[in-house]
This record gives C-alpha cells, sequence and structure tokens, in this order.
C-alpha cells in the first residue's frame, strides 16, 4: 500500500535543510556586512582633505549660520574607528584628538591649521549609544 505520508526522519531531514539554509543565508549577510564595513573603514583611514575643502566649508558654514545655528557636524564616523573605541571622546578627555586615526585626524590637523586661528572651535560628541556602547562620533565645528 502507498502512502501519501512522509516518515519522521524525512521531515527531519527537510526541516534541517531549511534551518541549515537559514544559517547559509544569516552567515553570507554577516560576510557581506563585515567585508561592506572593512571597505568603509578603509576609505576612510585612507581618504585626504579635498582641495576643494575652504569651499565646501564656506559654503555650509553660510548655510548653517543663515539658518540660525552656531555649529555643524562635518565629519561623523563610528567610535570603534578611534584608536579607543571612543572613550576619550566619551569621557571628554582633553586628549581626545590623540585617539583619532585616518580621515577623522587629518581633519583634525585641518581644523588645527585653518579653522583654530580664525577662532572656531571643534568638539567631539558621541552620538548615539546602541547596547549601552558608544557608537557613531560627531565632529561638530562652532562658532
Amino acid at each position: 500500500m502507498a502512502s501519501n505520508l512522509f516518515r519522521p526522519e524525512d521531515l527531519h531531514r527537510m526541516t534541517d535543510e531549511i534551518e541549515m539554509a537559514k544559517v547559509r543565508e544569516a552567515l553570507a549577510k554577516k560576510r557581506e556586512k563585515e567585508d561592506s564595513g572593512r571597505e568603509l573603514r578603509e576609505a576612510f583611514m585612507s581618504r585626504d582633505i579635498r582641495d576643494d575643502a575652504e569651499q565646501r566649508l564656506a559654503r555650509e558654514l553660510r548655510r548653517a549660520a543663515e539658518n540660525g545655528q552656531r555649529e555643524i557636524m562635518p565629519v561623523q564616523f563610528p567610535s570603534d574607528w578611534c584608536k579607543d573605541k571612543g572613550r576619550a571622546i566619551n569621557n571628554f578627555d582633553p586628549h581626545w584628538p590623540q585617539t583619532l586615526e585616518g580621515f577623522a585626524a587629518r581633519a583634525y590637523d585641518y581644523y588645527i591649521k585653518n579653522l583654530e586661528p580664525l577662532g572656531y572651535k571643534l568638539d567631539a560628541r558621541i552620538l548615539n549609544y546602541p547596547d549601552g556602547m558608544p557608537g557613531d562620533v560627531g565632529l561638530f565645528l562652532r562658532w
């Protein structure tokens, strides 16, 4: 007599195959996210100050002032990209600039060389706290 019913071991195998497919998909997505994050970090670390930085900054400063603002955030990046994962910034350590790397360090150097002499101030702030840990850092230029 032929039966349309599956044997329990066949059902177990089907369930296992579906679960394994879900695990493979999750791992592939995780790998893709990690690869993308690595590429973004490498781009940030190697990025340099653009030749037109002064003109772009002047436009952004004018727009902010016309809108009644007294600061802009020209740079944002994950706190993981700091040497100390953002701890100095989070703790208001006056030596926080020493923890900057890559583009953030070059942006800070640009500030010291070109903007601080004009009277601008620069602050770093932790913008969010995913899972209770420092998330993104914002560098704020104030006037």
